[in-house]
């Protein structure tokens, strides 16, 4: 193998191995992507959630009940997770960062998998859904200890 095809692969190799390790989050693809957790089909934009590791590794799941049982279980430290995603309630489809969302939990809430629970993107969001349904406003660290 000469020098110059030797460069060849390494390029080549190298822009593969960049590639696959990304560790930018990815859109919920809803009626196609399944529920890491549960198995069931994402079906609800208004609902869902996204964890992504250092690695690159993606995880989906259909509702925060199900991110957070994946979460607390072990299966990945909490410390390896680059981005923690969640659906902006009101903005269907819309992954936010989970650490800085608003959690509303309301029995009015009728959520994929019977957690109750909606994110939003701002505090303004949320305190007007919180009047029109009801509910107990939670912070992130509060949503994680939900479902243990």
């Amino acid at each position: 193998m000469t020098q110059n095809n030797s460069i060849k692969y390494f390029v080549v190799i190298s822009f593969f191995v960049l590639v696959g390790c990304s560790t930018e989050p990815q859109p919920l693809q809803y009626g196609k992507d399944l529920c890491h957790t549960c198995k069931m089909t994402l079906m609800d934009e208004k609902f869902g959630a996204e964890l992504v590791t250092a690695k690159g590794k993606v995880y989906k799941f259909d509702d925060i009940n199900c991110m957070v049982n994946f979460y607390n279980s072990g299966y990945v430290e909490p410390g390896e997770f680059t981005h923690k995603l969640v659906i902006d309630f009101n903005h269907p489809k819309q992954l936010i960062e989970a650490d800085f969302s608003y959690f509303l939990m309301s029995d009015s809430l009728r959520t994929p998998m019977a957690s109750g629970i909606a994110s939003f993107a701002s505090e303004t969001d949320l305190k007007a859904m919180k009047k029109k349904m009801g509910g107990i406003y939670l912070s992130w660290q509060e949503t994680l200890v939900q479902f243990k």
